[in-house]
This record gives C-alpha cells, structure tokens and sequence, in this order.
C-alpha cells in the first residue's frame, strides 16, 4: 500500500528525491528544481508544481487534477510511463526523451517545444498552443487534438491523428508514415518533404501545401483555398472541392472537383505520369 502525503509544502531542492510509491494529494511544490527526480510509482492529485524540473529520470507516474506554472518548465524530461489527466500545464519544453506518455483532457497553453524525441505517445481530448510541438517523436495517437502553433510534428513517424483541429504552418514536415483522419489542417507548406502520408475525410486549407511528398493521399478529402499543390509530389488524391491550382506533381492521380489553374512544366517533370480528372 503507497504512502500518502496530504496537504504538503516542498521546497528546496530536489525536495522529494528518489521518492517510491507515493500518492500526493493537495499539495504544493514551491521553489527548488527537480523535487520527484528519479521517482518511481508516484501519484499526484490536486496539487500545483511551481518551479522547473519536477519529473526528471522518474518511472510509472501519474499527475491528475494538477497544475504546473509558468516557471515549471522543462517539468517532465527522460521519464518513462507517464500520465497527466486533466491537467493544466502553462510551462514550456514538458516531455522531452521519454516513453510512455498519455495526456488525457489536458490544456497546454504554453506549449512551446514541447513532446520532443517522445515514444509512444497517447494523446486525448487536449488542446495545446505553441510552436514545434511533438518534433523528433515517433509511434503518436491522438484523438480530439487541438494544436495553434508552427511547426508541429517537423520529423515525427508513425503517427495516427482523428477528430483534430491543426492550425500550423509547416506541420508535418520530414515526417513518414502518418495517417490523419476527420481533422481540420490549416496552415502553409503542409507537409514537406514526408514519405507516405494519409488524409482520410480532412479539410485542408494551405498555401502551397502537399509539395516535395513521396507517397501522398487524400480520401474524401475538401481542399478549400489551396494553392500551388503538389508540386514535385507522388499523390494519390481523391478531393471533393475545387483546388485553386495545381503545380508539377511528379506521378500519380488527382481526382478533384475543378482546378482553376494547372501548372505542367516539362522541363521539371514528365506531365503524362500524373492522371488529372476534374469534373469540370
């Protein structure tokens, strides 16, 4: 049976060090860095994380109900099996090198550089703002995922994203194997440079979008006020909207309502290994 600590106030620093099997309720982690470095089982509910580090090298934890300020940050780096359901996390650069992550019902309103070099990572109903979120993790499920913020996903792999929202310039860029489904992607350059990627029922809106891809698909795909797409891609795409021009793809088939303008130069490609139907 774990030890319970109730209503406590930590400072110093590393305040709890090595902790094992321990459930914390109500309490206060105030200054002093790394309080539950090298922890291992610990739980945490109701309480407030105030200053950096608080979750370094810890194993088999969970934080719920939970706040870490502003000055939390970098709160949760090299920590294998790690949860935080339903908490607030208003610090920049959490999660970085670690295994194991779920984020259930969370709100990350600083979310700057955050879940980088991550495995296995489980994401739900949780919003985030800031830029490069998840760079360098690989093996990611997301569901009712919302991100506001640059760069999101740059060189993750193996990821499976549903009922999301994305608004993000240069989001899933030198990513490969990914797979996005019933979402909402805006933002610029979507995509470069990525290797088997999968839109399944999204709508897409992106200057320049789905260009330098090997392995692009869209299903019942809506391209809204995409131009310039596909530009020296390999696509297979199947877009229910009129696209607003369509430049260089480099093989494939695009089925599209109408596309205002087809861009074909034969000096940088070969037009007749790319399928064009429109309705129109």
């Amino acid at each position: 049976m774990k030890k319970e600590l109730i209503e406590g106030y930590f400072s110093g620093e590393r305040a709890l060090y090595n902790a094992k099997d321990l459930v914390i309720r109500d309490s206060v982690f105030a200054d002093g860095e790394s309080p539950l470095k090298e922890s291992a089982g610990i739980e945490v509910y109701g309480s407030i994380f105030k200053w950096k580090y608080p979750l370094w090298y810890s194993k088999d934890a969970a934080v719920c109900d939970s706040t870490l300020l502003t000055t939390a940050r970098s709160g949760i780096w090299y920590t294998d099996n790690i949860t935080l359901r339903n908490c607030t996390v208003d610090a920049p650069k959490t999660f970085r090198r670690c295994k194991g992550v779920r984020v259930i019902g969370c709100t990350l309103p600083f979310a700057l550089e955050t879940l980088w070099n991550c495995e296995d990572v489980y994401i739900e109903n949780t919003s985030a703002a800031g830029d490069y979120f998840a760079m360098g993790s690989k093996n990611i499920t997301a569901k009712g995922f919302s991100i506001s913020g640059n760069y999101a996903f740059d060189g993750a792999s193996d990821i499976e994203i549903s009922d999301s929202r994305l608004i993000s310039k240069d989001a899933f860029w030198n990513c490969e194997n990914v797979t996005v489904r019933n979402s909402v992607i805006i933002g610029e350059y979507l995509g470069w440079n990525s290797k088997n990627v999968r839109f399944i029922d999204c709508t897409i809106e992106s200057n320049q979008g789905l260009c330098y891809m090997k392995g692009v698909t869209l299903e019942n795909c809506k391209l809204i006020n995409t131009d310039l797409a596909f530009e020296l891609s390999d696509a297979d795409a199947d877009v229910k909207t009129k696209i607003v021009s369509v430049k260089n793809p480099t093989s494939g088939r695009i089925k599209a309502k109408a596309i205002g303008e087809l861009i074909m130069d034969r000096e940088m490609i070969a037009p007749e290994k790319t399928e064009i139907i429109t309705e129109e």
